[in-house]
């Protein structure tokens, strides 16, 4: 079995629920997925990455930490999807990366799909106002992409209703 297969079975196991056959397969898979975290090969770390989201590995957020940074579009863009699946049910995991994500967003040399992944992440974290005004910055800037200019409208104005919801 390669990574690939086992983060998909990982990914079904998550889904149905099944909590003890997921950790068992974390326990074989932990220092493949390390190693390919490390690796020179940008399509390794990738998989590395996006696998951590499928595996439900939240011990392992460390490592999508480290993956924001990687000189890769298509790491870095693995790793948002992971904190995008892994931030659903837990906001504290956009909250702890949420300066990083406002240096993607902010940096017009960075990939555009990397942007708007993560405008994407940025969805399910809480409604800080700096994030809402970066969001509604971008998405009245002209110079910007047009998907993330709406990406980024229509998540600031998600963000602004749970913040009224909160009230």
């Amino acid at each position: 079995m390669t990574l690939a297969e086992a983060a998909a079975r990982a990914d079904e196991l998550a889904e149905s629920g099944a909590a003890q056959d997921l950790a068992v397969l974390r326990t074989q898979w932990d220092d493949e997925l390390e190693a390919a975290a490390r690796s020179s090969d940008f399509r390794e770390r990738a998989l590395a990455f996006r696998a951590i989201g499928m595996f439900r590995w939240r011990a392992k957020e460390e490592l999508l930490r480290r993956g924001l940074d990687d000189g890769s579009p298509a790491a870095r863009g693995s790793a948002l999807l992971s904190l995008e699946l892994l931030s659903r049910d837990h906001p504290s995991t956009v909250n702890s990366v949420r300066s990083l994500l406002h240096k993607m967003l902010a940096d017009e040399d960075e990939n555009p799909a990397v942007r708007r992944l993560a405008v994407l992440v940025l969805k399910n974290g809480s409604a800080q106002r700096d994030t809402v005004v970066l969001l509604e910055g971008l998405a009245a800037d002209d110079r910007a992409d047009g998907e993330l200019r709406r990406a980024a409208g229509t998540v600031a104005q998600g963000l602004k209703r749970k913040a009224q919801e909160k009230r």
